[in-house]
């Protein structure tokens, strides 16, 4: 299983001559539905979710999300399925199961949407906008490093509870060059306390897994 980081909060997940796309939000720049087979959608927010991107996209595209996103695609020709925390179901060759229900806290303005995780394969775990700890062994963690709803403290105790193999930055294009060096050097930390691998993917950088 081959995964693919794009801009932002968007990864690209490739087995089997398959494709499995989560969150293409507005600011992935690069053509990442081109090939998919599948999508996972994490909340509404734009950063997540491009509808845009969704309508032009094939009408063999399957789509799975909460409920929130699913109101919001009554114009997109795939399929859109509805997910809840604790469902189970096979996508493009995939096995997914969903953890959470909510986005963390972020402005007291803004009300709190739902999110949904998802656990790929049994192996790499993607929470979105949340710190859920799913009921499940993690090996890969796609884990958020800048946003406003987030610590560094915070960001560093999720990954001491969930102590994966392997973790990847994601949610990370609000820094600058400068800020981005301190998202590795935070992760270098953390992965040599752990005596894991965490560290950032560039964009378009890939890592091979199992």
């Amino acid at each position: 299983m081959k995964l693919i980081k794009y801009d932002h909060a968007c990864v690209r997940m490739e087995k089997d001559g398959k494709v499995l796309v989560i969150d293409p939000g507005s600011f992935t720049k690069d053509p990442v539905l081109d090939g998919a087979d599948s999508v996972l959608i994490t909340h509404e927010h734009f950063d997540h979710v491009d509808v845009d991107k969704l309508k032009a996209a094939s009408p063999d595209l399957e789509i799975w999300t909460c409920e929130g996103v699913a109101a919001e695609l009554t114009e997109v020709p795939g399929k859109v399925q509805v997910v809840r925390h604790g469902d189970a179901f096979e996508t493009a060759g995939f096995q997914v199961r969903a953890f959470g229900e909510w986005h963390a806290f972020n402005h007291p303005d803004m009300t709190v949407v739902q999110n949904v995780g998802f656990l790929i394969d049994d192996e790499v775990f993607y929470p979105g906008d949340a710190l859920t700890v799913p009921e499940a062994e993690v090996g890969t963690l796609l884990v958020p490093t800048g946003a406003p709803w987030l610590k560094l403290s915070e960001m560093v105790e999720y990954l001491r509870t969930i102590r994966p193999a392997r973790a990847f930055s994601t949610h990370d294009a609000l820094y600058s060059e400068i800020g981005l060096r301190l998202v590795d050097g935070w992760l270098k930390m953390e992965a040599d306390r752990q005596g894991a691998d965490m560290r950032r993917l560039k964009v378009g950088e890939s890592a091979t897994l199992g």
